[in-house]
């Protein structure tokens, strides 16, 4: 058993690397599928939750949500609200239609067999027969084929930047256009910090006022770090500095 058997649930989770949770899952799935263990079927639903849940918070309108309440919703209710957000379901055909209807009836049908063998999350009885390799390998391409599904379908989407949780590296293109097109000028402020002007190729600006801290936090912590402890050394030394020359003047 290799991970050959689950290559979109890897590429989900490799292009959301910075979901805590997704990771986690995604390495129980690999240590239980491998292991040859029944709470690989637990895990693969599990993946295809996170999936669902991952997008849902993607993807979602604040203004009009559509993001289920409660942490206890069903598989299938997730899975319809996903497809919804990609717009899979205004698709006026109805193969397309009876093909995400087999989806959702995919997902419910691992949640099935989840609920009959998952030892992790039911707490059922040690002596219960042993799913054979073929019903495991069966969930974990079931959780595998959903995952892809969705997850292709959500790269054809361009993500708002505004609400994205993407990170800025996956804006390349869009951020490239915009640094060939755009200019940048700047002046000092009283606020410690810039005034920053981004000029659009249509001739309107863009102010922006910015402080070093914000700077320093928003593109390097670690910079921000530095920089704080750097600061903190020198309040301290200016604190020294001046209780001195208080001691010197209590002298004369």
């Amino acid at each position: 058993m290799t991970e050959a058997w689950y290559p979109g649930i890897k590429a989900f989770c490799s292009h959301w690397d910075h979901a805590p949770m997704l990771r986690q899952t995604f390495a129980t799935l690999e240590a239980e599928f491998f292991a040859e263990n029944d709470a690989c079927v637990d895990a693969a639903k599990a993946m295809v939750e996170c999936c669902c849940r991952v997008l849902i918070e993607e993807l979602d309108d604040p203004s009009a949500p559509l993001k289920p309440d409660g942490t206890d919703v069903k598989l299938a209710v997730l899975l319809g609200v996903a497809t919804r957000l990609l717009d899979l379901g205004d698709i006026r055909d109805r193969a397309f239609s009876d093909l995400i209807r087999s989806y959702n009836k995919l997902g419910d049908s691992l949640r099935v067999l989840r609920n009959k063998s998952g030892t992790v999350s039911h707490g059922k009885d040690g002596f219960i027969q042993k799913l054979s390799l073929h019903q495991r390998r069966a969930a974990v391409l079931a959780a595998d084929a959903i995952v892809t599904f969705l997850h292709e379908a959500y790269l054809e989407r361009e993500p708002d930047p505004v609400r994205t949780m993407e990170p800025y590296e996956r804006f390349a293109e869009s951020s490239d256009l915009i640094n060939r097109l755009c200019f940048v000028g700047s002046t000092e402020t009283n606020e410690y910090g810039l005034q920053i002007d981004i000029r659009l190729p249509n001739g309107d600006d863009i102010p922006l006022a910015i402080t070093p801290a914000e700077i320093l936090f928003s593109i390097d912590r670690d910079a921000y770090k530095a920089a704080l402890n750097a600061c903190r050394d020198a309040e301290k030394e200016e604190v020294v500095e001046d209780t001195g020359d208080l001691d010197d003047e209590e002298l004369v």
